[in-house]
């Protein structure tokens, strides 16, 4: 009985998933950052942007376990320079803001693919509809300063974004860029 105890918590050390502490924590430099977005409208392109977002960051390229991220956008700030768009973005049809004013991107693991180029896989939320997203990115630090750029395709008709008239892609295409520029300080 006495060497089965250490073998059975020996055992048990290993089958328990290992604890990675947190990763540090980043602010975002608002004024260095944007979110954007590209798509067009009966042929012609159009690019806009989320002017109100922000994003919980905490990521460490060696301590990827500890890392995550939850990046949250106020859909009734999406613009796009055109006014009878723009009144129609935070509507019913499309973001329907009243109803669901923010969507939301959580990161709940991390995957580096060499050099500097990473995979933030979790999942997205627009509308109330949760999907799973990789989103690739690369990130550049220098000192306490990390830049960070991304770039992908969002099927708009997944999350319901595009209602009545819009639910097809004659006018307006399935998907939609989206484009990340991020610039984060380390938090001290």
């Amino acid at each position: 009985m006495k060497t089965f105890l250490p073998a059975l918590a020996i055992t048990a050390a290993i089958a328990a998933p290992a604890y990675a502490a947190p990763a540090p924590a980043w602010t975002v430099d608002k004024a260095a950052s944007k979110a954007t977005f590209a798509s067009s409208f009966d042929g012609t392109a159009f690019n806009g942007s989320f002017r109100t977002w922000d994003a919980a960051i905490r990521f460490d390229p060696a301590n990827l376990a500890g890392s995550s991220v939850t990046a949250t956008f106020n859909t009734a700030s999406a613009a796009t320079g055109d006014p009878s768009r723009d009144k129609a973005l935070p509507g019913a049809d499309w973001f329907s803001s009243q109803a669901f004013p923010t969507a939301t991107f959580k990161a709940t693991s991390f995957k580096s693919l060499g050099g500097n180029k990473y995979q933030a896989i979790g999942n997205l939320t627009i509308r109330g509809v949760t999907k799973p997203l990789t989103l690739p990115f690369t990130l550049v630090t220098t000192g306490d300063t990390a830049k960070m750029t991304s770039s992908i395709g969002i099927n708009r008709l997944a999350f319901g974004v595009g209602q009545g008239e819009w639910k097809t892609t004659a006018v307006v295409p399935g998907t939609v860029t989206v484009n990340i520029n991020l610039t984060a300080k380390r938090a001290k």
